[in-house]
């Protein structure tokens, strides 16, 4: 059986943290609504505790997803197995979907549910740095994967293909010893100085040396994906619509874009017609409803 190459594909549509539109992010219930929802793909972001475990958070703190306080990495996976990470959503979790004390997820244990699937899967892990284990971080991931069975030559777990990102080109680079780079997605973003003072509640000198810093490493991520060192580009959905050259050029040079956080029609649309392959979204369903129609739905 052949396809018609005439025939755009729709874009692949990763669950952002599973379904956090419907659940608590990174809980088992977001990732198995996500699969029950379609998504081609999960991402996840993965810290190290203070006993080396792989763990799924966005946040190198616990206080805005938990009711537990303080850094994730000065906790032993026992210690957080006792904290409370679904609560906050304020949303009832089905039973199918496992008790409250369930929720929380270590890498292996999202792996078992992407199997669980029936189907292929994909998988994009974010690196999160700073990281006070540095670069451990990624060698620890490897080495879970690689327990689990992960083939390098084409990054997979049985049914689940992994992609690795970071904002880190630190990471990047050190990724690369280990994984193709058509598996590597450097993510790049757009921060402005009032964006960055006000998510960390900076003055304005802290503020703006922390801007010149995250500017250099945003200018060193571009790099990378001018020089073409890895197969994937990851910027946010506002950097797409404000660098809308630098997005064609990638595109034209065979860059494989994964976009985020997409939950409007219009960014749907916006992605569709520039040719974005991947999209990453909190509401995968509605994205990926949206894409099957090949236009956006009235309100």
């Amino acid at each position: 059986m052949t396809t018609d190459e005439s025939v755009p594909q729709r874009p692949l549509v990763f669950a952002h943290r599973g379904s956090s539109g419907a659940f608590a992010e990174h809980t088992r219930a977001a990732y198995l609504q996500a699969l029950a929802d379609g998504a081609d793909g999960v991402e996840c972001d993965v810290h190290l505790t203070r006993d080396q475990h792989v763990v799924l958070l966005h946040d190198a703190n616990l206080d805005r997803t938990s009711d537990g306080t303080g850094p994730v990495a000065d906790r032993t996976l026992r210690d957080l197995r006792q904290l409370d990470f679904s609560s906050w959503k304020g949303v009832r979790i089905p039973e199918e979907y496992g008790a409250r004390s369930e929720q929380f997820l270590t890498l292996p244990e999202l792996l078992d549910i992407l199997r669980g699937a029936g189907r292929p899967v994909q998988l994009a892990i974010e690196l999160k740095h700073p990281s006070p284990y540095q670069l451990k971080l990624e060698d620890r991931v490897l080495e879970v994967l690689r327990s689990e069975g992960w083939d390098r030559e084409s990054s997979t777990v049985d049914n689940v293909a992994v992609t690795f990102m970071s904002f880190s080109p630190d990471s990047v680079r050190h990724l690369l010893h280990s994984v193709p780079p058509q598996y590597i997605c450097q993510l790049v973003d757009d921060l402005t100085v009032h964006e960055i003072r006000g998510g960390l509640g900076l003055g304005p000198i802290a503020g703006g040396a922390v801007t010149n810093l995250m500017k250099a490493t945003q200018l060193e991520g571009e790099q990378i994906l001018d020089e073409g060192v890895v197969g994937i580009a990851g910027p946010g959905i506002d950097y797409v619509r404000e660098r809308p050259q630098t997005v064609r050029r990638w595109l034209h040079a065979g860059r494989r874009f994964r976009v985020w956080t997409v939950d409007t029609e219009e960014d749907v649309a916006l992605c569709r017609d520039l040719g974005i392959q991947e999209i990453t979204s909190n509401v995968p369903a509605r994205v990926l409803d949206q894409l099957r129609l090949g236009a956006p739905q009235g309100k």
